[in-house]
């Protein structure tokens, strides 16, 4: 069992994903702080709606562990960070600091791998078609690895337009074919 600090989003990154974030809350700061200064990361969760808030039940139970590789000051003052993903983990139980900061006591989540009945041609150039028409998601990755089969299914589902229920199915059954499946006839 691990403890780490979250870091709660309507969106997610899963593992090889960066994303930019700008932090201004204290408690965010210090965690960002602690984070860089001792190199532990801090992990992601994805917000759960209908969950209850004074129960910590308001994120979903898989979160990705992150490290900052890169930070900046923000023209409007505030910090800005990119995160990179390197695993997920399974949340087992949520305690709140003074501050509000939320920790998770947590474990890793076994990781996924690709099975060859989960042909991900058509949804790896549907990808690269995105990351032709989107300069910002190019940016974020210098260099794609669109012949890993699961960074492509790990980025599809960071983009999907879909719930964050929806994409917590996805990430929790670990199934990869299903998962390539619908992944395909979505893009269609």
């Amino acid at each position: 069992m691990i403890t780490l600090p979250l870091f709660p989003l309507s969106a997610h990154v899963l593992p090889q994903g960066r994303m930019d974030l700008r932090i201004f809350e204290p408690r965010y700061v210090r965690m960002v702080k602690n984070a860089c200064a001792t190199q532990t990361g801090f992990g992601i969760c994805m917000l759960n709606a209908k969950g209850d808030k004074d129960r910590n039940e308001h994120i979903y139970a898989v979160g990705t562990h992150v490290t900052v590789i890169d930070f900046d000051m923000l023209s409007d003052g505030l910090l800005g960070i990119t995160v990179e993903g390197d695993r997920c983990f399974n949340i087992e139980k949520v305690t709140s600091e003074k501050d509000g900061l939320l920790l998770g006591q947590c474990s890793w989540s076994p990781i996924w791998q690709p099975e060859p009945e989960g042909n991900v041609a058509l949804v790896k150039q549907r990808l690269m078609d995105i990351f032709d028409k989107y300069p910002e998601i190019q940016e974020l990755y210098p260099e794609p690895l669109f012949d890993d089969p699961m960074w492509v299914i790990y980025r599809w589902l960071e983009l999907l337009p879909v719930s964050a229920e929806q994409k917590q199915h996805f990430i929790q059954q670990r199934d990869y074919v299903k998962t390539v499946d619908y992944l395909t006839q979505l893009v269609k």
